[in-house]
């Protein structure tokens, strides 16, 4: 950590570094290149040049926090990587305030980018300075533009997603058509990499179709992810309680095991419901175990307690009927941390079904 900006820490990830020291070498060649620039020279000026991107960069991830903190969203972290850099914050609850989140990073690459042009127009540097300054607005420039390209991961794919989310009311429609446009560029990367040069009677580089083919490959991950999320998402707004419940019957405590047969009964073979033995206030106190059930002899059953057939269930183990969406998951995960078996209790605190953790991770499994 270097400091703290927006409420949140800035970290330095390993992979700066190396990004750093990778943008110095590429431009240590062209400054070769200038007078009295030779070996250690050039490496300095390449270096220069790649703190002040990397400063470009950090003012973007800077931006996306303030504006973000502005708009009432708590900022966890500011990291600096090897890919550039990300902002961790909590998710945006309207699309004006994603929006604005997105594109105030890209909005300030371009004032970074604007003021070092402006500085390499009139300010009288020497030769050295004017590189850098060269350098660092064209970089921004690029920097800014590829950010605003219509796709997620990219800030442009955000605003994409909050016209969607906008116009549809969804914002999983709008993750979707900002995930297939992030592909989309990430396919066009590449083929630019190999096709414009062809097109304009060159060869295409080993080195820029590498470098496109990683690029690509990243964005590409990191829309299919974004396409995973909304599945995800889609499944959990979709959840509902009552849909998942399993048949259930309540009988009283100090019931017989024949009361217990006769409710397990009910609904036919196909349906049978699950037995749950709730106390005079109609909260669970276990459910019947059908192997203790069956193991009863006919005979004895009218004379032995439910007791003797119940596995006992906490009373936080219990669920409102009504919850859906994310309500319904937080409920059924903290319910589940005491039972593999959860009881579900209408309005009126009555027993109308069970839920077994197994049916809510089913649900949740993405499909295919």
């Amino acid at each position: 950590m270097i400091g703290r900006a927006a409420g949140a820490p800035i970290v330095l990830n390993p992979g700066w570094l190396v990004a750093t020291v990778v943008l110095a070498l590429v431009i240590a060649p062209p400054a070769s290149t200038m007078p009295g620039l030779r070996g250690v020279g050039s490496l300095l000026v390449g270096l220069a040049a790649a703190l002040l991107l990397n400063g470009s960069v950090l003012l973007h991830e800077l931006a996306h926090a303030v504006v973000a903190r502005w708009r009432g969203l708590p900022v966890r972290e500011i990291a600096l990587t090897l890919t550039g850099g990300h902002t961790e914050m909590g998710r945006a609850p309207t699309p004006a305030t994603a929006a604005l989140v997105a594109v105030a990073g890209p909005l300030a690459n371009l004032a970074v980018a604007g003021a070092a042009w402006w500085a390499w127009r009139v300010v009288d540097a020497p030769p050295v300075g004017s590189l850098v300054l060269l350098v660092l607005a064209w970089a921004s420039a690029f920097v800014a533009a590829f950010n605003l390209l219509p796709g997620l991961p990219m800030d442009g794919g955000w605003v994409l997603e909050a016209l969607v989310w906008r116009v549809t009311g969804r914002r999983t429609a709008g993750t979707r058509a900002a995930a297939w446009v992030g592909r989309a560029v990430a396919v066009a990367l590449l083929l630019w990499a190999v096709a414009y040069p062809l097109a304009t009677g060159g060869r295409a580089s080993l080195a820029t179709v590498v470098w496109s083919a990683l690029i690509g490959a990243m964005l590409w991950s990191g829309a299919s992810a974004f396409l995973r999320h909304a599945d995800r998402t889609d499944l959990v707004d979709g959840l509902s309680v009552a849909a998942l419940a399993r048949p259930a019957v309540a009988v009283p405590v100090g019931s017989s095991v024949a009361d217990v047969a006769a409710a397990a009964g009910r609904g036919g073979a196909a349906a049978a419901p699950v037995v749950v033995v709730v106390g005079p206030d109609g909260a669970p106190a276990g459910w019947v175990d059908p192997a203790a059930l069956a193991a009863v002899p006919a005979g004895r059953r009218a004379t032995t307690p439910a007791a003797a057939v119940v596995v006992p269930m906490p009373a936080a183990a219990t669920v409102d009927a009504a919850l859906e969406g994310r309500a319904a998951l937080t409920a059924l995960v903290e319910a589940s941390r005491h039972s593999a078996l959860l009881a579900v209790r209408d309005g009126a605190g009555r027993v109308v079904g069970v839920v077994h953790h197994a049916d809510v991770a089913a649900v949740l499994r993405p499909r295919g």
